[in-house]
């Protein structure tokens, strides 16, 4: 039999690929001394950069008032603090920036060099210009390097300001070229690796002929045989999965609105009036696209949702609308589509705003992230993207993040990032790894989540999101032993190697940030809809999910605890670890009862395989995870698991996987909304 083994562990293949150590290095390793990336010695080496190539630069000035700054932001944190939740003005801004003259004369030297100021303001310079004045201001050089099957641009010589003013700079961003991708996630058919077929929307379009929530089936016995010959023989029991109607019918394993909406009890805070009402959810993206607003409304109709308009829904381009068909190359239109709708969903009294950046640089992102906090477009961000592991980022690119990130926590802004969907993204180590800018201090971190019907009774069952597949059956034939195929995918967290632990994650683990701080539906075998125009038809697409959903759910979530509150309640992250008793459900490690479980009967003898043996190639723990037979289309059938997420897992309290867990209704909004 060939083997099916093609993308077993693709995120072990992609830390091979990258040139990452499978070992952990101690927190801190990056030296911030030195501003080039790790990862740029063991990539490969395509030549230099087109020296015509315009590019932009972000420059950060060193403040001598950055310690009192920092302590500053703590005291608005700490309920013992009289300048609790008092955030900061931006005169109160301006007392702790760098001198007015620091601003100026980096601004002057960057332009020495023939480069253009887009923009500054008390902290940093934005300036645009060709490669070749680039090197020639920071005193570096730019090569082209091939990082998994891709060429980006780094800088491989630290770099430093020429002039008097290259004392006065504190960190460059943009000198690296690092994409932002989308975290959105779609549930494929297994072993065809295709994605299940949209949808096209039509009058009196039934929600119901498409998706169901009740996805696993009672523990059934199932037998597989092979062809034209006696043995082998597998005989499985255990739950199913296998999303149908009464009449048999395949749907799609998704929620509803209404249904996310009851699992989270928010139906039990609109009944309070708590809707998002009066708040806005600002959802930072890549590029936009043009038929966002008539698809979020395709989709509110659907799911019977209020509509979107003039009055609650707007778009910002900060430098202006970029060619729409290259963020839909790149899967921006799902995942903006996924972001409005779903934010929508949980908080349809919130207003919406897009702000779409006109690249999808990371320096772009962070553009994006400063234009959100100086003009104070809103108190709760979702952002649905991120970069590679801190291993591959430089400090440079680390701190510039964790700068512009720190200015919104003064300002009592929350900005919350997703996880990653690769797990430990092939490090297979416990302590994961933290993506940029995920691992700031100053951002609140998302996990996922999947959600299951109770095979064995009532209710529904929320584990950490990992899944993983095994072959039973294939072609029509038992396979002996069961073939592991892949690690699909699942929440990622983890430690930073770079940013140590914040005061209020003393009682965690290690001495690195850790992450998650929270978490949400993400598992796309459990997921949710989405509507989507292409070429003129709008589409609905079932079975999609990533921590690209668990983002907009939380920030929605948030708004309305931000509603409740009555004025901005600032980062979540500190006050998600501080939360009592009740307002967050700890995610906590489930087995099923159902699990399954088989024996193959051939010519050697009888060998059982239990429902831990099924996933031995990739399981690091024998607790915490529900399987069951998936008849993924004739004569194939595989072994499903959910809750395996790499090697991280969900422990009891906080965990890598899931954070502290995953929003508890009113409790969560009455506790944060304090």
């Amino acid at each position: 039999m060939r083997s099916r083994r093609l993308l077993n562990s693709g995120f072990l293949s992609f830390a091979l690929a990258a040139g990452l150590s499978l070992a952990v290095p101690p927190v801190l390793a990056l030296n911030a001394e030195h501003n080039v990336a790790p990862g740029v010695n063991s990539a490969v080496d395509l030549g230099p950069v087109d020296p015509a190539e315009t590019m932009k630069v972000t420059v950060l000035v060193k403040n001598p008032n950055q310690a009192a700054f920092a302590a500053a932001i703590d005291k608005l944190y700490d309920p013992s603090s009289p300048t609790y939740h008092h955030w900061m003005t931006d005169q109160d801004l301006a007392a702790f920036a760098p001198p007015a003259e620091s601003i100026s004369a980096v601004r002057r030297e960057l332009q020495s060099h023939g480069l253009r100021v887009i923009s500054a303001d008390r902290f940093s310079v934005r300036v645009s210009g060709t490669a070749a004045k680039v090197q020639e201001a920071f005193q570096t050089s730019l090569r082209l390097l091939q990082v998994k099957g891709k060429a980006v641009r780094a800088h491989v010589q630290d770099a430093r300001l020429t002039g008097a003013a290259g004392s006065l700079v504190e960190h460059i961003s943009g000198l690296d070229q690092h994409r932002m991708k989308p975290l959105l996630s779609r549930a494929t058919v297994p072993g065809a690796l295709f994605e299940k077929p949209p949808i096209r929307l039509t009058s009196g379009f039934d929600l119901s002929s498409v998706i169901t929530d009740i996805c696993l089936q009672p523990p059934t016995t199932v037998t597989f045989t092979t062809p034209d010959a006696s043995l082998p023989v597998g005989t499985f029991t255990g739950n199913v999965y296998n999303p149908v109607d009464a009449s048999g019918n395949p749907l799609t394993c998704s929620f509803t609105a209404h249904q996310l909406q009851e699992h989270y009890g928010l139906d039990a805070a609109y009944r309070m009036g708590l809707d998002g009402k009066g708040q806005t959810i600002v959802l930072l993206e890549g590029y936009g696209y043009p038929t966002m607003l008539a698809d979020a409304n395709a989709f509110s109709q659907t799911m019977g949702l209020p509509s979107l308009g003039a009055s609650n829904f707007s778009v910002v381009y900060p430098e202006g609308i970029p060619n729409p068909a290259l963020g839909i190359v790149a899967g921006w239109d799902f995942e903006i589509a996924l972001d409005i709708q779903w934010s929508h969903a949980m908080a349809p009294g919130a207003n919406i705003l897009v702000v779409a950046t006109y690249g999808q640089d990371s320096e772009d992102f962070e553009a994006s992230i400063r234009y959100i906090v100086n003009n104070r477009l809103g108190t709760v961000i979702s952002d649905s993207w991120e970069e590679d592991v801190d291993l591959l980022s430089g400090p440079d690119e680390q701190d510039s993040f964790t700068s512009v990130l720190q200015l919104a926590a003064a300002k009592g802004v929350s900005f919350q990032f997703s996880c990653g969907d690769g797990g430990d993204s092939g490090l297979g180590t416990p302590v994961g790894a933290a993506g940029v800018p995920s691992n700031s201090p100053y951002a609140t971190a998302v996990g996922g989540t999947a959600i299951l019907n109770n095979p064995n009774g009532a209710g529904f069952l929320e584990v950490g999101w990992g899944d993983d597949f095994t072959f039973l059956e294939d072609g029509g034939s038992v396979l002996d032993p069961p073939e592991y195929l892949y690690f699909f995918g699942g929440s990622g967290g983890g430690e930073s190697v770079y940013f140590s632990k914040p005061w209020w994650q003393a009682r965690l683990p290690g001495t690195g940030r850790q992450t998650p701080d929270i978490s949400a539906l993400a598992d796309p075998y459990t997921g949710v809809p989405i509507v989507i125009t292409s070429q003129g038809t709008q589409y609905l697409f079932a079975g999609v999910g990533g921590t690209s959903l668990a983002s907009p759910i939380v920030t929605a979530i948030l708004a309305i605890a931000t509603q409740r509150a009555g004025h901005p309640i600032g980062q979540a992250a500190p006050l998600i670890a501080s939360l009592p008793h009740g307002a967050v459900t700890d995610i906590l490690p489930l087995n099923s009862p159902g699990n399954l479980s088989g024996t193959i009967v051939d010519s050697s003898g009888s060998t059982f395989y239990s429902p831990q043996s099924l996933f031995t190639p990739f399981l690091y723990t024998t607790e915490g995870f529900i399987s069951a037979n998936y008849p993924a289309g004739p004569g194939t059938a595989l072994a499903i698991a959910f809750g395996m997420d790499s090697s991280l897992t969900v422990t009891k309290g906080w965990d890598n996987v899931t954070g502290f867990g995953v929003p508890n209704g009113v409790n969560f909004i009455e506790a944060a909304g304090r």
